[in-house]
């Protein structure tokens, strides 16, 4: 027969890769890792904190997107918060679903030192999927697959006319390639952490083991490895927010990985790249720290109601569109009389500027130095 896929070679899962072709993109990535390290140590506790804060906000978030399912940004930085033990103060209560999620990422990457085993990949799967369901359709939760329904297929398409992209291997399978998995994962003997990170992700979203959530599982495996690579819990950059920008990219790569041979070198010098790419976005991260830290320190002495606070953490955040006092009056739960008064105590505090566009449409915008 054929071999469709990768794994129906004879000598699967034995990966192999060019190492002179890889040297120059690990090398890269290894040297700005180190500079990106190097420059949140040197930040106060505090700003180490807000950094770590933010990244894992972004890729719990980003890493849901990937599989088109979008988190409430706010829900998710709450949650993070919380479990982090720093303040949420103005920030709204997490729901089941960012709860999983932040749940798995935060064990993959807090307990990076603790071996992967078969029950944690359960555990992880049972809290993404605390309700038994994807949408519409029950899951076999904290357990492999059966492919009761058929084997197990990525596809996109109408239904209809559907295009199959992958299919995983046999569910009777599972087991032992789930078994081989673990213990490359955990041996001395799998090479560069950084390395191991892209072979683990493609090795696991390969097998798909589960009924849903294969790839947000593969990338907090990804991570993991990541965080053993750096030797820190602290996460200063976001895997998954630079996946969601090259999604596609993606999806094609994974895809012709999956229907090649053994030689996996194009993949991991992909992931190389996106690696190298989510690093240096690690910038913008500090960047929206110590934005938040100035403005913050510069306002100290003013005192805020929970409405104001709300509000001025969600525009440091990100705030889309204009901020007017019906935005406000309807996220605050408030009046608009009362919106108003807010936002003019703002004002007057240096807090809030006056956009220079007025009547009607008059908004506000953050006051930073």
């Amino acid at each position: 027969m054929e071999q469709r896929y990768i794994y129906e070679t004879g000598e699967w899962p034995r990966f192999r890769w060019d190492l002179a072709t890889l040297a120059e993109p690990l090398a890269a990535v290894r040297h700005r890792q180190g500079l990106v390290i190097g420059r949140m140590q040197s930040l106060g506790f505090q700003l180490r904190e807000e950094a770590t804060l933010e990244s894992l906000t972004d890729e719990v978030q980003k890493s849901s997107e990937i599989e088109g399912e979008f988190l409430d940004r706010q829900r998710v930085r709450s949650s993070v918060a919380r479990r982090l033990g720093m303040d949420t103060a103005g920030l709204p209560p997490a729901d089941p679903d960012v709860e999983g999620a932040v749940e798995m990422m935060l064990d993959a990457t807090q307990r990076y030192d603790s071996p992967l085993t078969t029950e944690r990949l359960f555990g992880w799967h049972a809290t993404l999927f605390s309700a038994g369901r994807s949408g519409m359709r029950h899951l076999r939760i904290g357990a492999w697959r059966d492919d009761s329904a058929g084997p197990m297929q990525v596809v996109s398409g109408p239904i209809g006319r559907e295009r199959v992209h992958y299919e995983a291997p046999a569910a009777s399978r599972v087991p032992f390639e789930v078994d081989t998995f673990l213990a490359w994962f955990e041996s001395e003997e799998s090479g560069d952490p950084v390395l191991r990170a892209a072979v683990a992700h493609l090795w696991f979203v390969t097998v798909h083991p589960f009924d849903d959530g294969n790839g947000r599982i593969a990338r907090a495996i990804a991570d993991m490895a990541l965080a053993r690579a750096e030797k820190t819990a602290q996460r200063f950059y976001s895997m998954s927010s630079q996946i969601r920008k090259d999604r596609q990219d993606y999806y094609n790569m994974l895809e012709r990985t999956q229907k090649g041979d053994l030689d996996i070198t194009p993949w991991i010098f992909w992931f190389l790249g996106c690696l190298d790419r989510a690093m240096a976005g690690a910038e913008s991260t500090l960047s929206t720290v110590l934005a938040k830290a100035r403005f913050w320190d510069r306002h100290a002495a003013v005192s805020l109601n929970e409405r104001q606070r709300l509000m001025l953490h969600k525009m440091l955040d990100g705030f889309e569109g204009k901020l007017t006092t019906g935005k406000w009056a309807i996220i605050a739960k408030c009046s608009q009389d009362t919106a108003y008064r807010d936002i003019l105590y703002l004002v007057a505090k240096k807090m809030l500027v006056k956009d220079e566009q007025g009547g009607r449409s008059t908004s506000y915008s953050l006051c930073l130095p």
